[in-house]
């Protein structure tokens, strides 16, 4: 039999539930950039990410009587995220841009070891951003929110294995994409 889980910020989420304003601040600031992080990272749309966070939060603290404390608040918070940022993904089906206005190419040359660094993780998040929706958001579970396949599985309601697949299949366009990416910076650098 689980036990609850002794959270560190109990006093905060009991004073949520009666309704302190002050206590839901204290907690929005706590959490939100990680909630934020998380939604962004599946929906990859910033402003998106940010009403979903923000939505997250007000559904969050209307909800708090159904958190039970069988597990860290932080986890749960990121649970309603995680379903709040898909079901926005179900509701705009193939409609994700990419905003390649983030990324600036520059001579290689130049770039000290922070700006080469920065340019790699451009190239990762446009590597990712390029992927399918059904291989960005198994991906981003699993490598960026440490989720098992067996949580995944339960959180998209697809089979373990089906979860597993869609992993390798990601991993796997994944490389090849950064690789691509490589080569044809290499070219348009020449």
């Amino acid at each position: 039999m689980k036990g609850k889980f002794i959270n560190i910020h109990q006093e905060l989420i009991d004073a949520c539930r009666i309704g302190d304003r002050k206590a839901q601040f204290e907690i929005y600031k706590r959490y939100y950039k990680a909630m934020y992080n998380t939604s962004l990272r599946i929906v990859n749309d910033s402003a998106e990410a940010e009403d979903i966070m923000q939505e997250s939060f007000l559904d969050a603290f209307q909800r708090l009587d159904s958190y039970t404390g069988e597990g860290s608040f932080g986890s749960w918070l990121k649970r309603i995220v995680i379903n709040r940022s898909l079901d926005f993904l179900r509701k705009l089906k193939d409609t994700i841009s990419i905003d390649e206005g983030d990324f600036d190419i520059t001579d290689v040359e130049e770039v000290n070891i922070e700006e080469e660094i920065l340019f790699r993780v451009a190239e990762i998040k446009l590597a990712i951003s390029q992927l399918t929706e059904d291989y960005r958001v198994v991906l981003t579970l699993f490598l960026l929110e440490g989720y098992d396949h067996e949580e995944i599985s339960s959180i998209l309601n697809i089979s373990n294995q089906l979860s597993r697949t869609r992993y390798s299949r990601a991993r796997t366009k994944l490389l090849d994409l950064l690789k691509k990416n490589s080569i044809n910076n290499v070219f348009s650098a020449n």
